[in-house]
């Protein structure tokens, strides 16, 4: 494992790339082509209490191993994807369905996508209430957009947001799920907190102004607004971020998944990057031998990671030789540097990378099948939790 460090300071106008790994040159192989297979999973991008380390650790390696079941069965990228992802969203210590980020209004809405590398196809849901599983809505309308058009010719949806996503779930199976079922005593005291000091900043602004009109010069006494919105407290629910997974199935095909509570206090209807094409996810099978198949999934702060579609970025750049510095390039050139984010103080973003293509000995023989994986990772955050197996691997790292 290869660990590097930037010592760009974060205070400045870009940020650091506090860490980057990535362990190269993984061949995952087998004789009968029944146990091969690869993922890589996330549990946000931010700052994640020391407290409960294990527990994020705990629900990266379950979530791990709920895919790798699926490829062992047999199952394809697509299938095994969702499953890491269903294991991340029912934590309640990460911020995807149970246990997400409250909004303005107190209510949980959510953002998730899916990709398929083979077909290119993809589903997303933006701002969505009431429903446990959002990557499930998202994987039905990926599932749906490939049966081809509706009725009178219609074109199927892939991307509904609020209520029209919510109905169209309910309407395809999918069971409801009121939001103080989902809410946990994290989520609903860090609310509160955030609730309070939102009101207190208000008071002081109004304060402000009043003392502009009549003492122009007389601010010294007031306590600026930013430092009473710092969440100092260590369980802060705010600092943690998007989930995602990444996949490789026994085909060689890829697969990207990504959900997310969003934004602690967000405006409600307000949708991040999870949702949206070419930032949250992006997964692309190779269409020349020549090329790589790629899988990213990103986390962080959601526009930042609109305004430079980081993970079609990442997966873009996956095609150069060294895998590891391209990586790095990415994330300074693409993301801490990009001219989109120039007049943000500290960008925030993290992302994981998965590329493999066949094994040199496995295009030469038809008796082995190999697939050649290497997987990457890098954040501008305080930290980021990450964990991965193979499906020839006894448990997750």
């Amino acid at each position: 494992m290869e660990n590097l460090e930037n010592s760009t300071d974060c205070k400045e106008t870009v940020s650091p790339l506090n860490n980057s790994g990535s362990t190269l040159n993984s061949p995952v192989s087998c004789h009968d082509g029944k146990t091969m297979g690869f993922v890589l999973v996330h549990a946000g991008a931010g700052y994640h209490s020391e407290s409960k380390a294990k527990e994020y650790k705990h629900v990266c390696k379950r979530a791990c191993q709920r895919a790798v079941d699926r490829l062992r069965a047999g199952g394809l990228a697509l299938e095994a994807v969702t499953a890491a992802l269903i294991e991340l969203e029912d934590s309640p210590f990460t911020n995807a369905g149970t246990g997400s980020n409250l909004n303005l209004s107190g209510e949980i809405e959510c953002d998730a996508s899916i990709m398929d590398g083979k077909s290119l196809n993809y589903g997303a849901v933006g701002a969505l209430s009431g429903i446990k599983n959002p990557v499930l809505v998202a994987r039905r309308l990926l599932s749906e957009t490939q049966k081809g058009k509706l009725s009178a010719g219609r074109i199927p949806p892939c991307f509904l947001v609020g209520k029209g996503a919510e109905q169209w779930a309910m309407s395809h199976g999918i069971p409801a799920c009121p939001t103080e079922k989902m809410t946990t005593k994290f989520s609903l005291s860090g609310y509160k907190r955030n609730k309070r000091k939102m009101e207190l900043a208000e008071q002081v602004e109004t304060k402000r102004k009043r003392q502009s009109c009549g003492h122009e010069n007389d601010f010294g006494c007031l306590e600026p607004v930013g430092d009473i919105m710092v969440e100092g407290e260590e369980n802060n629910s705010a600092c943690l971020d998007t989930v995602g997974a990444v996949v490789v199935d026994r085909e060689g095909n890829v697969a990207a998944a990504v959900s997310s509570g969003g934004l602690a206090m967000k405006h409600p209807g307000r949708v991040g990057q999870a949702a949206h094409y070419g930032c949250g996810c992006w997964a692309e099978n190779a269409r020349d031998v020549s090329l790589y198949s790629t899988a990213v999934s990103t986390s962080g702060s959601g526009e930042h990671l609109i305004r430079t579609m980081l993970a079609r970025e990442c997966s873009t750049a996956m095609q150069a030789e060294n895998a590891h510095q391209a990586l790095l390039e990415a994330m300074q050139n693409k993301f801490i540097s990009s001219p989109f984010l120039a007049g943000e103080d500290c960008v925030l973003g993290g992302v994981i990378v998965l590329r493999c293509c066949t094994c040199g000995e496995a295009q030469r023989s038809e008796d082995i099948q190999a697939l050649l994986v290497e997987f990457l990772w890098s954040h501008t955050t305080e930290s980021m939790c990450v964990g991965y197996m193979s499906a020839q691997d006894s448990k997750a790292r």
